[in-house]
């Protein structure tokens, strides 16, 4: 069984750097290969997206779905939402060889998940949060991470004794998304990070409302965070933490190089160096058309002319983008060198012998439950991302419809 470096502490980020720049957890768009392309570009600490740690303890399917990693994405944190111990510390105990840490979501303000007592509307009941954090870290052990994203409340009072309570149950860093959970866009309220920073002597992370490096400094000398997380912006310029202030041509050729080659076995590597074809099937393993080509129309916002934008972001099959970027950019993917490619291939993570710890504690009457229907995080499988192509509406910023992991 694969095990990651368990040297890799992600307290030790915030140690060695002024600041921590870290790629949030976002609704479909933090798998595997855009986290390895943010990576690339000075990003310091990447999340998976919101996974339900109810169907990761329970579904084979769901582990191979949902958890994909390979030996440079690292170091990593899996997000987990969940609402009972067996839930979170299993899932977590689970993922804790392939990752430095877990976090527990108390942000996701989506209605399916309030309904399930899930994401934001766990902090009307913060005793539970406190438990979780608590049995996790008495379950693992250090240098692994136990982190919370969270919303602020209406009350800060309430925001600040929550983030206090927390530090004291052992939670290793904190992320403050600084909207109330009603609140989807706008401006974030700065001087609530500020008030939690001066209350907490943990790693305090702010969320919101940053699109470049500049905001994330701004942001920092403001309210003395320990780091920076990015969603929107990093989207649409997986560059902004290098300090780009738009999406660069080597980074486009970059993504379509780690898609290409996160399609190959080491059987299918072999052939391709013997006879390199340098493009994409279709319906190809461990790659989605959605996540590939939807990356590309964040990354083409600003590069692309609005005529030649209506088109791209209505193409519907591998070869058509392929052939588009070949055709306007003169890019084609290339296949990585051996030793690079194996530090990029998908691992095949066992978690046989690691279930044991769901089981010892899970309820004896929910032995015969079954399984809770997983959800696609948002109301309709690519809802704003079709809002965007829409031939009624504008092709330019479009990133208040945009939902993130809380």
């Amino acid at each position: 069984m694969y095990k990651k470096d368990a040297t890799i502490n992600v307290l030790d980020l915030f140690h060695e750097r002024k600041l921590v720049k870290i790629c949030a957890p976002m609704v479909r768009y933090s798998k595997l290969q855009f986290r390895n392309l943010v990576k690339l570009y000075d990003c310091d600490l990447t999340f998976t997206p919101m996974i339900l740690a109810d169907s990761f303890c329970k579904s084979n399917k769901a582990r191979r779905n949902e958890f994909t990693t390979n030996s440079v994405d690292t170091p990593l944190v899996a997000q987990f939402a969940a609402n009972t111990v067996h839930d979170f510390v299993g899932a977590a105990y689970l993922a804790s060889p392939f990752c430095s840490g877990v976090d527990l979501n108390c942000g996701c303000p989506q209605k399916w998940a309030s309904e399930q007592q899930l994401g934001c509307s766990m902090l009307k009941t913060p005793e539970v949060i406190y438990d979780l954090v608590r049995q996790c870290r008495n379950r693992i052990e250090e240098p692994f991470t136990v982190s919370v994203k969270m919303r602020l409340s209406k009350d800060l009072e309430h925001t600040v004794e929550v983030c206090k309570q927390l530090e004291m149950c052992g939670v290793s860093f904190l992320t403050v998304h600084a909207r109330t959970p009603t609140q989807l866009v706008g401006e974030i309220n700065e001087s609530a990070l500020k008030l939690v920073k001066e209350n907490c002597t943990i790693p305090i992370v702010a969320n919101g409302g940053v699109s470049s490096l500049e905001d994330c400094f701004n942001l920092q000398n403001y309210t003395g965070c320990d780091g920076v997380m990015v969603a929107n912006g990093i989207l649409t310029n997986p560059c902004l933490f290098s300090g780009s202030s738009v999406t660069t041509l080597e980074c486009v050729q970059n993504w379509l190089d780690i898609c290409y080659n996160s399609t190959l076995t080491m059987e299918d590597y072999e052939k391709e160096v013997l006879e390199p074809k340098c493009w994409i099937v279709e319906r190809p393993s461990n790659l989605t058309f959605q996540c590939f080509h939807h990356h590309l129309v964040f990354m083409l916002e600003k590069i692309l002319p609005k005529r030649k934008r209506r088109v791209f972001n209505n193409l519907k099959t591998f070869s058509d983008v392929l052939l588009f970027i070949e055709d306007y950019f003169n890019m084609r993917p290339k296949l990585f060198e051996l030793e690079k490619f194996a530090k990029y291939l998908s691992l095949n993570l066992d978690y046989s012998d690691r279930i044991c710890i769901y089981e010892s504690l899970k309820p004896i009457e929910l032995n015969d439950a079954p399984l809770v229907e997983e959800h696609s995080y948002i109301d309709e499988d690519g809802k704003y991302f079709s809002n965007k192509v829409s031939p009624t509406i504008e092709y330019g910023d479009f990133s208040d419809i945009f939902i993130e992991n809380g």
